[in-house]
């Protein structure tokens, strides 16, 4: 295919893409309510946001359209998952004709891996995200019974799943280097102590809940899955035989082996007479210049 070509494919897979979010946007405005219920569970779990009757308080709202432009957001978010077999599809078919059989087979195994470890730390998140709250709420000033603002908490609690949802993805770089050959599995095993204090610091930084819970769960959970890939990396060196190579035993100062023995030169074969070159075609007249460019030039 031509650049021209392959530009048009691309306009064509982005707007099909386009119209599975638009289809999942739609059925995310109905379930926008449900999922903000989901959202609201974990404040209400506090006992600072039970009311007198036994009711979970209510958000503030600073402004009219703020639940309306909420409810937008969470439609985009639920048609962002709900229209994922749409746009990932598009996405393959413009990016898998380039990619040879055995780089789609790993393609394939690595999305059927990434989505769970995404899905695990989404869930993780949610479930410590009332810890991460009850802490901040304690810590502060104000006390427990403080009434949130309602897009800031939607923000805080959707911001912390994503990230760890994210970051637990970083299995599949170490895995991915492995597989590639482009570090064995003691190489990365020899990292330990770089990834253990990039994980705390990572999680220091990243993480939006300044507490000590949602800091320190997401570093030992990034350790956890380190040692796990690792774990995976030395099966596949097993499994590939990698460390038993012809100068797996020489250091990096010893010379290697080398294999001296002389071969006979052999009388070299007989160079046929070429054939008579063709004359060439005749040159067809170019095009006028308005009708050299088409609907994409």
């Amino acid at each position: 295919m031509t650049l021209i070509e392959h530009v048009r494919e691309l306009r064509n897979r982005l707007f099909r893409a386009s119209l599975g979010i638009v289809a999942g946007l739609l059925v995310g405005f109905f379930l926008a309510q449900p999922a903000f219920n989901l959202l609201k569970e974990p404040y209400c779990s506090l006992p600072g946001a039970i009311d007198a009757f036994g009711k979970c308080q209510n958000f503030l709202l600073l402004s009219p359209a703020d639940g309306f432009i909420l409810k937008l957001k969470l439609a985009l978010w639920i048609g962002l998952i709900i229209g994922a077999p749409v746009w990932l599809f598009q996405l393959w078919a413009f990016i898998a004709p380039g990619l040879h059989r055995h780089e789609r087979k790993w393609a394939y195994v690595f999305v059927a891996i990434a989505a769970p470890l995404f899905a695990a730390g989404a869930v993780l998140a949610y479930l410590v995200v009332d810890k991460g709250l009850a802490f901040l709420l304690e810590a502060g000033v104000t006390g427990t019974d403080t009434q949130l603002e309602v897009t800031r908490y939607i923000s805080f609690v959707t911001n912390m799943i994503l990230l760890f949802g994210v970051a637990f993805e970083f299995p599949l770089i170490l895995l991915m280097l492995n597989f590639t050959g482009v570090a064995s599995a003691r190489r990365l095993l020899s990292w330990w102590r770089v990834v253990i204090f990039v994980s705390f610091a990572f999680a220091a930084v990243a993480t939006p809940d300044p507490g000590p819970f949602g800091m320190t769960l997401l570093a030992a959970s990034l350790s956890l899955l380190y040692f796990v890939a690792v774990g995976v990396a030395f099966i596949n060196d097993k499994r590939r035989g990698r460390g038993k190579e012809i100068y797996a035993g020489v250091g990096d100062d010893e010379v290697s082996p080398l294999d001296t023995t002389p071969e006979p030169v052999e009388a070299g074969a007989r160079v046929e007479a070429s054939d008579p070159i063709d004359a060439p075609e005749p040159i067809t007249a170019p095009t006028p210049i308005e009708r050299r460019y088409d609907d994409m030039t």
